[in-house]
């Protein structure tokens, strides 16, 4: 009974396999959502004004960010949790596959979730003069507090693996 049940835990790990595979959904979602914004600034790239043009670069780089991420999740999600990816020989493989433990995966999110939270406040930065300094404050408030988090993580994560 024992070993069945075991086993039945086991094997629910594939219960994962479909939602890292929705992932690559949202990736590609996040793909044409990025390409409609060149697509329609594109056009008008000559009467932007700069700081418009810049809060679309940020936009975009935001985008990129959130991509990797997904990427990241999506690839050593898989490899930890539900099976090896099996790559042939002579194909292009991602230098980090199977080294990403999930210590790791999780303060490589936390970084990137810092530096995405990082672009979303340069990008209200650069819009400050629309934006209520309230409103400002708790961007502020929140994107510290991604920052401490990312840092508490990586400092446990330092000192665990110390003690092993």
């Amino acid at each position: 009974m024992e070993r069945l049940i075991e086993n039945l835990m086991y094997s629910a790990r594939w219960i994962l396999a479909p939602i890292y595979l929705g992932l690559s959904l949202a990736l590609l979602m996040l793909g044409l959502k990025f390409f409609q914004e060149l697509a329609h600034y594109l056009p008008i790239i000559f009467s932007m004004k700069e700081a418009d043009l810049v809060l679309l670069v940020l936009s975009l780089v935001d985008m990129a960010l959130v991509g990797g991420l997904l990427v990241m999740v999506m690839f050593s999600g898989y490899e930890n949790f539900v099976s090896q990816l099996d790559i042939e020989e002579g194909q292009e493989k991602l230098s980090w596959l199977g080294k990403v433990d999930s210590g790791t995966l999780k303060n490589k999110v936390a970084a990137s979730i810092v530096a995405i939270s990082s672009i979303h406040l340069l990008k209200i930065f650069v819009n400050a003069e629309n934006v209520e300094t309230d409103y400002l404050m708790w961007y502020v408030i929140i994107h510290l507090t991604f920052v401490v988090s990312a840092f508490a993580m990586g400092y446990l994560d330092k000192i665990t693996r110390k003690e092993h």
